[in-house]
């Protein structure tokens, strides 16, 4: 399973160890993810992600997962979180 966000895009970087001596050897910057399970209010049910915490905050932040996914572009978002986006804009239409 790749190290990437599933909602907010964020993976891996690349970087260097430097030591005292300034020796500079490739190194891999992980993001930290977390398996969290996220309730929808509009759709009434809970989903299960792999965010990064800094993706929760930024979650928590925008109001929600709901205002999360319709904010975000699609180009950052999963395949699993697309599938939630466009449950949503279904039932915004069916509401409306």
């Amino acid at each position: 399973m790749s190290r990437i966000c599933e909602l907010t895009g964020k993976g891996r970087q690349v970087g260097h160890n430097v030591s005292h001596a300034n020796n500079k050897t490739k190194r891999v910057f992980l993001p930290n993810l977390q398996n969290v399970t996220l309730m929808s209010e509009k759709l009434d049910r809970s989903f299960k992600f792999r965010v990064s915490t800094q993706g929760l905050r930024s979650v928590e932040h925008n109001g929600g997962l709901d205002n999360w996914l319709l904010k975000t572009s699609d180009e950052k978002l999963s395949a699993n979180a697309l599938k939630v986006k466009r449950e949503l804009k279904k039932a915004n239409l069916a509401a409306a």
